[in-house]
């Protein structure tokens, strides 16, 4: 990854993320100097990534929910998050199109690669402060009820699974009814 004598980025991966995100060239130089600075290396493990998480979510246990997170952004499986896949996570989370955000969302629990949705909410439930648990309705307060929630919602019975389109046509459909709920 970059040249290595300089600790500069290369000209590769500064061009195609220039092109796949909406980083200019000076933010994308500033970014991978402070990777450069936590990772020296240039990669962060899954470890570490847990651990970053947790600064994220101190009240609750996102270990479970990190990993899911971490294996969705390592795209070329070797168990670490380079500066390319770590700019690209960066950019489809907080300023992607919606098309890409819910291929993502999608992809942190197609736990097998196949293109279909299996549904685990532990991991979700455990990102809820125990404080905030106490307080969900009857029908939420476990990771069990909220699966059979969710799964009600989606219309899926005891399926037990759900294709990437159909996840990306349902979710589009709740944000925009909810949309006219809160803005009609």
């Amino acid at each position: 990854m970059g040249n290595k004598k300089s600790g500069m980025i290369s000209k590769e991966i500064l061009d195609d993320l220039k092109m796949n995100t909406k980083y200019s060239e000076d933010e994308l130089v500033k970014w991978y100097d402070a990777f450069k600075k936590q990772c020296p290396d240039g990669r962060i493990g899954k470890a570490d990534f847990e651990k970053i998480y947790a600064n994220f979510f101190p009240n609750s246990d996102p270990k479970v929910y990190a990993r899911h997170v971490f294996r969705s952004f390592d795209t070329n499986d070797d168990g670490t998050l380079d500066f390319r896949e770590y700019i690209i996570a960066l950019h489809l989370t907080s300023s992607g199109k919606t098309d890409l955000k819910l291929e993502w969302a999608f992809s942190l629990f197609d736990i097998d690669y196949n293109f279909c949705f299996h549904l685990s909410c532990q991991a979700i439930f455990k990102m809820i402060p125990p404080e905030e648990q106490k307080a969900l309705p009857d029908d939420e307060n476990t990771p069990q009820k909220r699966a059979d929630k969710l799964w009600a919602f989606f219309g899926k019975g005891d399926a037990g699974k759900l294709t990437t389109l159909t996840f990306q046509e349902l979710a589009l459909i709740l944000y925009i009814t909810t949309w006219f709920l809160n803005h009609g």
